[in-house]
C-alpha cells in the first residue's frame, strides 16, 4: 500500500493585511481521493484553493506534492518554470466560469489539442484523434470538434473545459464550483459525468463548492470552513448526516429547509 499522500498541506495560511483568508490548514490527500471544501461566501475556501493550486502564494505553511517517481516537492520552493510544467502535466483546474479555462477564439478541438501540445505532443493526426475521443467522453458530438466555443451552451462549455483539463492525464484536479451557474438539470448531468470520470481515471481532486449536494455525490472526505478556518472535517456522509459543529449544523439544516 502506498503510504505517501499525493498532496500534503501543513500549516497553510494566507493573510490580507490583518484579514484572514485561511489559517493553519492541515490535511493529506491520497491518490484517487476526492476532498470537498464547503462554506459560505467569505469562508476562505477559494483562497485555500488558490494557494493549493499555486495561483496565490501562502503567507505561511507548505504544500508538498508527490511526483510520479515518488519524490516530494514543495510547491512554492520550486522554480517557476518547473511549477508551470507541473500544472500542465500532473495538475488540472476546472474553473467555475469555463471561459476562464478555455480559449474562446479557437475551435473546440484546438482547445483540447493545445493541452497535448503543451506537454510535447506534435503529431497532428494523433492530437486530433485524442481531442475527438475526449469530446465523446464528455458527451460532445464529434461533429462539433471544429466549432467555436462561442457556439456552445453553458453546460457544453463546462464539459469542453473538463476535456481540455483531463486530456493530458493529470493525477490531481482542482475544481472551483464546477456546477455553479448551471441549470439544475444540467448540473445533475455534469455531476454524473464528473463522478464517472473521477472514478474511471482514478483521479485525486479538491472540490470547492457551496453546494452540499455536489460534495455528497463527489467527495470522499469533507472540510467545512468558516472565517478562514476548518471547523469540522471527516468522511463526507458522517459530516453531513451527523454534523457536530454548530456552523455545520446550520449549513445542513438550511439545505433541508429549502
Amino acid at each position: 500500500m502506498n503510504e505517501t499522500p499525493l498532496l500534503r498541506v501543513t500549516g497553510l495560511s494566507r493573510y490580507y493585511g490583518e484579514r484572514v483568508g485561511c489559517r493553519d490548514i492541515d490535511f493529506d490527500l491520497w491518490p484517487g481521493e476526492v476532498m470537498g471544501i464547503v462554506g459560505e461566501s467569505g469562508s476562505g475556501k477559494t483562497t485555500l484553493l488558490d494557494c493549493l493550486s499555486g495561483r496565490r502564494p501562502p503567507s505561511a505553511g507548505r504544500v508538498e506534492f508527490t511526483l510520479r517517481d515518488g519524490s516530494q516537492v514543495d510547491l512554492f520552493a520550486m522554480p517557476e518554470p518547473r511549477r508551470r510544467l507541473l500544472m500542465r502535466t500532473d495538475w488540472g483546474i476546472v474553473h467555475q466560469n469555463p471561459r476562464d479555462g478555455l480559449r474562446m477564439g479557437v475551435s473546440a478541438g484546438a482547445n483540447v489539442g493545445e493541452r497535448l501540445m503543451a506537454v510535447g505532443r506534435r503529431n497532428y493526426r494523433q492530437i486530433r484523434g485524442a481531442a475527438a475521443a475526449w469530446l465523446e467522453k464528455v458527451e460532445i458530438e464529434a461533429g462539433r470538434i471544429d466549432d467555436q466555443p462561442t457556439t456552445y451552451s453553458g453546460g457544453m462549455l463546462q464539459r469542453l473545459q473538463i476535456a481540455r483539463t483531463l486530456v493530458s492525464g493529470p493525477r490531481l484536479v482542482f475544481m472551483d464550483e464546477p456546477t455553479g451557474g448551471l441549470d439544475v438539470s444540467v448540473q445533475a448531468r455534469l455531476l454524473d459525468l464528473l463522478r464517472g470520470l473521477v472514478t474511471d481515471l482514478g483521479l485525486a481532486a479538491v472540490v470547492v463548492t457551496h453546494d452540499l449536494a455536489v460534495v455528497r455525490l463527489l467527495a470522499h472526505r469533507l472540510m467545512v470552513m468558516r472565517r478562514g478556518e476548518v471547523v469540522e472535517a471527516g468522511l463526507t456522509d458522517q459530516v453531513l448526516d451527523d454534523p457536530h459543529h454548530p456552523y455545520t449544523q446550520l449549513l445542513v439544516s438550511s439545505i433541508l429547509q429549502t
